[in-house]
């Protein structure tokens, strides 16, 4: 499919990528988004919290949203659009990711970037338990990795979903985690790895076969702490291996639903393997639009809707 051309144009303090991304993920403030949460049970006996909010007259339709690292359902990112959804008729169910809506999973395993059973368990949820006949996912970053690699993967796509949104994703998790080590990023992996590492502080109390205080204490990267905990926890030989069997790249190819991705080229986060060009080229189903600016989920427009969620309205209307 064509490379989509972009139509973003931030205003002007905000065209620094920094500035963008920090604005939208501290400052940003979404009204108005009333909430209900459901607990369900995955397939492995653990839960996922779902906070659901509404279209003011009953829908066929649903946006699935899903986070990114160490977010949760109530992140202006994943509230934006559930909000501007809903006011367009359509329901919106946020997922929360293992551990993240405030209590600890059950397991020692949790969630990560190629985890896509659980989003299955929710499409699963909201098609059969739920009556939806149109579905659609938005995921962002973490979150658009997984929904890009669950589209692609060698599995059943229920024909409900009709298409899907991918935002500031590191479509190329080695990559991208070397882009998170640099200098420029220090700020962003100080406060990721203090989230992941209190994380795992919790789970050596119920867990303490698992892993010890020596080895959390060895966790000085958001890299070392893949090597420590996400490796060992969810079956990978190491934070390479986990890296490269999680990167929805190489899925990318085989996804048949009408799909969006959308990465900023400021985006600090991402790498050149990151700006899938070839893979869209040879992919009709695949549209890839590269905004000059937006930093990492920054796309900040003066009404407080976001570019990447006007974007996702618009795309989904092409597909009911």
């Amino acid at each position: 499919m064509p490379i989509l051309e972009s139509t973003y144009k931030p205003p002007f303090q905000f065209k620094n990528g920094f500035i963008a991304t920090v604005y939208s993920g501290l400052v940003r403030r979404v009204k108005g988004l009333e909430q209900q949460r459901e607990r369900i049970v995955t397939r492995d006996n653990d839960f996922l919290d779902l906070d659901w909010s509404y279209a003011e007259r009953k829908s066929d339709a649903v946006i699935i949203v899903l986070h990114g690292l160490e977010g949760h359902a109530q992140r202006p990112y994943v509230t934006g659009p559930a909000k501007l959804f809903n006011q367009n008729g359509v329901d919106a169910v946020c997922v929360n990711f293992r551990g993240c809506s405030g209590e600890d999973n059950r397991f020692y395993h949790s969630y990560h970037s190629g985890a896509t059973n659980d989003l299955d368990d929710v499409v699963k949820h909201c098609i059969e338990q739920k009556g939806y006949s149109k579905v659609y996912i938005k995921g962002i970053s973490l979150g658009g990795n997984i929904t890009l690699k669950y589209l692609g993967e060698n599995r059943k796509i229920p024909e409900q979903i009709k298409s899907a949104i991918a935002i500031s994703v590191p479509v190329h998790l080695n990559g991208s985690a070397q882009e998170l080590h640099k200098p420029k990023n220090k700020a962003f992996a100080i406060r990721f790895k203090k989230h992941l590492v209190d994380k795992l502080k919790i789970k050596i109390v119920q867990f303490p076969d698992k892993i010890s205080n020596t080895e959390i204490d060895s966790i000085k990267t958001l890299r070392d702490f893949d090597e420590v905990y996400t490796s060992k926890a969810h079956g990978f030989k190491d934070a390479l291996d986990y890296y490269e069997q999680s990167s929805s790249l190489q899925f990318l190819k085989n996804i048949q639903v009408p799909t969006l991705l959308i990465n900023a080229l400021n985006d600090s986060f991402l790498s050149s393997e990151c700006f899938p060009v070839k893979e869209a080229k040879h992919n009709v189903n695949l549209y890839l639009e590269m905004p000059k600016f937006g930093g990492h989920v920054g796309f900040i427009q003066k009404n407080n809707i976001y570019y990447n969620e006007q974007r996702a309205l618009e795309f989904i209307k092409n597909y009911k």
